[in-house]
């Protein structure tokens, strides 16, 4: 009986609950295994104990990313940890997207602002979102417009008086029509996608809760996404074996799909929207933990 730890974070102010987690735990429990949903900063848990741990929904590691990738390091050497140690502390930096970028996959234009850095704030009538390098569901990302230098500029300063570098990125206007889709893969494969729509509304404060995931539904991607999804898998430093991934792609100016993000740490996979896809995961992570 395989022990598998589906590692979550505390419940609080801005984390969302992770619907998919009951799920999949009951579902490992119904195939056999000894499933639970540990707390990754929870100083009790003996991370040795368990056969397999596989990072879910740990929401909260943003804000403490240097914290939670000493975890990973730790639990790595304690036991498989997926996906592994390597990966995760590679994909907690958005930096990781100018790699992306260097290596030929097509991503959204990214200019990054280090505290101590200019500022070089965009200029003329596009929009623009500024956003730090270490977040996760839009947290501290907002979308600007002409007239907004100010309010930016504050934003900036703010993330480097907290220690983060920002983010730079033109407002891609076919999110507002297209929306993102998000392609999940599992074990190198593509599991199932789905679309959602825009999550930063003009106006609204970088530092409100956003709704990560507006207007979900299922998608069927086409195959200029499937390719570009796996292009980007495909350029991961060292070419790791991955038990999960989720690439976040919109609508170039050109028409063709392009990189928002590369979710190796954390993704949500949409389970409950994709109930069909269960099983697969199931199989998966069993497959792993038997290693």
């Amino acid at each position: 009986m395989p022990r598998i730890a589906l590692v979550t974070c505390r419940p609080g102010p801005g984390v969302s609950a992770d619907p998919d987690l009951p799920l999949l735990v009951g579902a490992l429990r119904e195939a056999g295994a000894e499933a639970s949903a540990p707390v990754w900063d929870d100083p009790g848990v003996d991370w040795g104990a368990f056969d397999l741990a596989v990072v879910r929904s740990t929401w909260d590691y943003s804000w403490r990313a240097a914290e939670f990738t000493a975890w990973a390091d730790a639990c790595g050497e304690a036991t498989r940890l997926r996906n592994q140690a390597g990966v995760v502390r590679w994909n907690t930096d958005k930096r990781y997207l100018g790699e992306l970028a260097a290596a030929g996959v097509p991503v959204v234009p990214t200019r990054y602002v280090a505290p101590g850095d200019p500022l070089g704030l965009p200029d003329g009538d596009h929009e623009y979102v500024v956003k730090p390098t270490s977040g996760a569901g839009a947290r501290f990302a907002a979308r600007y417009g002409p007239g907004e230098r100010e309010t930016a500029a504050a934003q900036v300063a703010r993330m480097h008086a907290e220690g983060f570098t920002a983010m730079v990125q033109p407002y891609v206007g076919s999110i507002d029509t297209d929306g993102e889709r998000a392609l999940v893969f599992l074990d190198g494969r593509l599991l199932h996608a789905a679309r959602k729509g825009a999550v930063l509304v003009p106006g609204t404060p970088y530092d409100a809760q956003k709704v990560a995931h507006p207007g979900l539904e299922a998608w069927t991607p086409t195959a200029a996404e499937v390719a570009v999804a796996e292009r980007a898998l495909a350029a991961v430093p060292g070419r790791p074996e991955l038990l999960y991934a989720r690439v976040d792609l919109v609508t170039g100016q050109d028409g063709e799909p392009v990189v928002m993000e590369l979710e190796l740490v954390e993704p949500n996979f949409f389970l409950a929207l994709h109930t069909a896809s269960v099983p697969r995961v199931v199989a998966a992570l069993l497959r792993a933990a038997r290693r």
